[in-house]
């Protein structure tokens, strides 16, 4: 007899750790008479007594307790061994949603991620990085992508790069065809920002007012491409990372030779949630990533 997989040693199991026949009965799912059953068959078999009848309910004997311990170790295993199924499958399946405040980072984390985990629907959305910290917080989003560290005991946060801030221009605008440009060759210029809540904007502004110089903004856009695309019909100059300028004829990245500003992005998730399978595999294709970007070369 393999009692390991035997339904009265679960039901004698059950029967225990309840306390009752009849609240065994509903934690397995069957029948009161069934559990009695199954625990009559045992004592009767091997020529022992299990339990000790109370009132409604029971107690185990000396050697009734001796067999639980075994019984409870072999059920916990099998919890055990279910939950760490149950993990491995969730590697393979589920759902991972990500916010970032844009493209051009998360896209190569999640074209590695998705050659790793195909079965994986990923929903990446958009934000600035005040919105995603606020959405991984909420239990909104399970991983951001945001332009800061964030010092916060309930985050988890992974420094991934540091990319250069350029200011770009339209191709006929009067700094376009400078062979150099300073900070001070800024000063009154008219610019088109991101809104407030851009970490770009913030690093931005903090640089200049460092310099001393002042410019103009009479434009806000929502987001980097309106930026872009309001630079290009001239309505003033724009300031992006290097990493998300998209080549256009229509626009020139400009020579400024003292500029030296840089966003640092960042991976983040609550910290309690770090080591969840579907994040912690997003967390180790960010570490490879990051450490190709280091690399020589």
């Amino acid at each position: 007899m393999d009692l390991s997989s035997s339904a009265e040693l679960k039901a004698f199991d059950a029967t225990a750790r309840s306390g009752s026949m009849s609240a065994a009965a509903r934690l397995l799912g069957i029948r009161q008479p069934t559990v009695s059953a199954h625990i009559a068959g045992l004592e009767k078999r091997f020529g022992v007594e299990l339990f000790v009848r109370r009132g409604r309910g029971v107690e185990l004997t000396t050697f009734g307790h001796a067999l639980h311990e075994v019984s409870n170790r072999i059920y916990r295993a099998e919890q055990q061994a279910a939950m760490l199924l149950l993990s491995a499958r969730s590697q393979y399946e589920g759902h991972l949603k990500i916010c970032a405040v844009g493209p051009y980072n998360v896209l190569p984390m999640v074209k590695q991620y998705r050659g790793l985990f195909p079965k994986i629907r990923l929903a990446v959305s958009v934000g600035d990085s005040r919105q995603i910290v606020e959405k991984i917080l909420d239990h909104r989003d399970d991983v951001g992508v945001l332009l800061h560290a964030v010092d916060d005991e309930r985050v988890h946060c992974v420094p991934y790069r540091r990319q250069a801030l350029i200011v770009f221009a339209a191709a006929g605008h009067p700094l376009a065809a400078a062979e150099s440009v300073t900070l001070s060759d800024l000063e009154g210029q008219e610019f088109v920002l991101r809104e407030h809540g851009s970490q770009t904007r913030s690093v931005f502004e903090a640089g200049l007012a460092a310099a001393g110089v002042r410019v103009r903004s009479s434009v806000e856009m929502g987001s980097r491409e309106s930026v872009r695309e309001a630079v290009a019909q001239g309505l003033g100059l724009g300031v992006v990372a290097e990493t998300a300028f998209v080549p256009d004829a229509r626009l020139v990245v400009l020579p400024i030779q003292d500029l030296q500003l840089s966003t640092h992005v960042h991976v983040i998730c609550l910290a309690e949630r770090r080591s969840a399978p579907l994040i912690a595999g997003f967390l180790a294709v960010v570490d490879k990533l990051k450490v190709r970007e280091d690399a020589p070369g």
